[in-house]
């Protein structure tokens, strides 16, 4: 008999989530949906004031959110605060692997260790965390992983050659793990966030010194169906379904929220 279907699978009460780098932007705006569907929350950051302005932040929004000081790319400071979180929270059910950066040079201009930074925290970083999550979830016979991907999995783009590389790559972690801990009940999906304001892309917003748009601004703008750019909160409601039970037969997806624009070959020239 087929079971009915009830809205509380979207129902996060009771569980303990971690989303990595989410003292602001997007990690921020994903922690706080989780707290509003009732999980505990728990982020890092690298340094001490960043956590701290983490904490501040999600004081102000009403969220009893605790913050850790760890580098996602130190595996032994990653394990001493997963074991930390385990004692002081409990065992982690989500695990949102959102830090990351971007470093848009040339790829000729590019350095090598600027490369390797950039691999290292987007990719070496997801897999270091859920290293050290993945033998918690194992006991307790149940898991969310949710990587944070890009369309740079996807699509290629001058500037961004180390960022594509590892956005790439966790594409691919995302579809091996699932591959790996699907039978223990585990599941690791990605989102690919389409172009999304944010303080990190806000360079290309900026109105240019007559008063008009960016021309990248208007690119994006154009190329995506929704005829926007989208915010955070655009990427809550996926977040929130990934980490619940609604989402307990997906494994191995990379959904991307663009707006449509993976799906759109663009306007024809005039």
């Amino acid at each position: 008999m087929t079971e009915k279907f009830e809205m509380e699978s979207f129902s996060l009460t009771g569980k303990v989530a971690l989303v990595t780098g989410a003292s602001y932007g997007i990690g921020f705006a994903i922690a706080s949906a989780y707290a509003a569907a009732g999980a505990q929350i728990a982020f890092n950051d690298r340094d001490q004031a960043s956590v701290q302005r983490g904490i501040d932040a999600y004081r102000e929004a009403g969220i009893d959110a605790r913050g850790y000081v760890a580098d996602v790319t130190d595996e032994v400071a990653i394990n001493a605060m997963v074991q930390q979180i385990e004692a002081e929270i409990g065992s982690i059910d989500i695990l949102v692997n959102n830090a990351g950066i971007i470093k848009r040079v040339p790829m000729l201009e590019m350095t090598v260790a600027d490369f390797r930074q950039v691999v290292d925290i987007d990719l070496n970083g997801p897999f270091i965390v859920s290293k050290a999550v993945l033998p918690g979830m194992i006991k307790s016979g149940h898991g969310k992983i949710i990587n944070m991907c890009s369309m740079m999995a996807e699509l290629g783009r001058e500037t961004v050659a180390a960022y594509a590389a590892a956005k790439g790559g966790l594409k691919m972690l995302t579809r091996n793990i699932c591959a790996e801990f699907g039978e223990a009940n585990i599941q690791c999906n990605a989102i690919g966030p389409g172009y999304i304001a944010t303080p990190q892309t806000a360079p290309l917003r900026e109105p240019q010194a007559d008063g008009s748009r960016h021309p990248f601004d208007q690119f994006i703008v154009s190329r995506t169906p929704a005829a926007r750019w989208g915010t955070p909160e655009d990427l809550c409601g996926p977040a929130v379904f990934l980490a619940s039970d609604a989402s307990n037969f997906v494994n191995g997806l990379v959904l991307y929220v663009d707006g449509g624009l993976l799906a759109y070959i663009g306007k024809q020239p005039a």
